[in-house]
């Protein structure tokens, strides 16, 4: 193994676009990689935002906000959205995405994307010069197109895709290669 020095790391990270209103009720979007469970009871995901976005003042002010799962088909609407400012212009009329109301908090979700969680803003932690936003999970939004028989979510059908932080490129998941809480029992004595 090489030692390479300490830096930001872990992969996959998701593509995530957080949806949030502006005070003056305008939608916004804005892509996150920084994020993910932090809690199973109370469901509970966390994604880390810089102070400094209006996206971080939209949730502060609404105290909601939705993490939508974008999928392959819609990568450069996605990409357009951590790239443009939602101080400087509407993010959803250039990119021609639909600003949904979320039915249970007070949050936008993108009506192109196949999966939407709303979360209520439970709490903030100070990290660096992110601030953890923790929110908990009050309703999740899928597609049809993308469950199964029982209504779980087939993550291959929603066809997300992840970032990769030292290339800066965006790749898709790939086949299965095990059964989890199944595979590892050949270990077991």
């Amino acid at each position: 193994m090489k030692r390479l020095d300490a830096r930001v790391y872990a992969h996959p990270t998701p593509v995530w676009v957080v949806g949030s209103y502006g005070e003056d009720g305008r939608a916004d979007g804005m892509v996150a990689a920084w994020g993910g469970v932090v809690s199973s009871q109370p469901a509970s995901l966390g994604v880390s935002i810089r102070p400094s976005r209006q996206t971080y003042a939209n949730i502060m002010a609404k105290k909601a906000f939705s993490i939508c799962v974008p999928d392959a088909a819609h990568t450069a609407q996605a990409d357009y959205l951590g790239i443009a400012s939602g101080k400087d212009e509407d993010k959803f009329a250039a990119t021609g995405l639909t600003a949904v109301p979320c039915p249970d908090v007070d949050a936008p979700y993108v009506a192109e994307f196949p999966l939407a969680v709303q979360c209520r803003l439970t709490q903030t932690v100070e990290v660096g010069v992110h601030v953890l936003c923790i929110g908990e999970v009050v309703g999740i939004l899928a597609a049809e197109s993308i469950l199964d028989d029982k209504d779980r979510i087939d993550v291959l059908k929603a066809d997300p895709f992840t970032f990769a932080i030292d290339s800066k490129m965006y790749h898709r998941l790939g086949e299965a290669v095990g059964k989890a809480y199944s595979i590892g029992l050949q270990y077991k004595k």
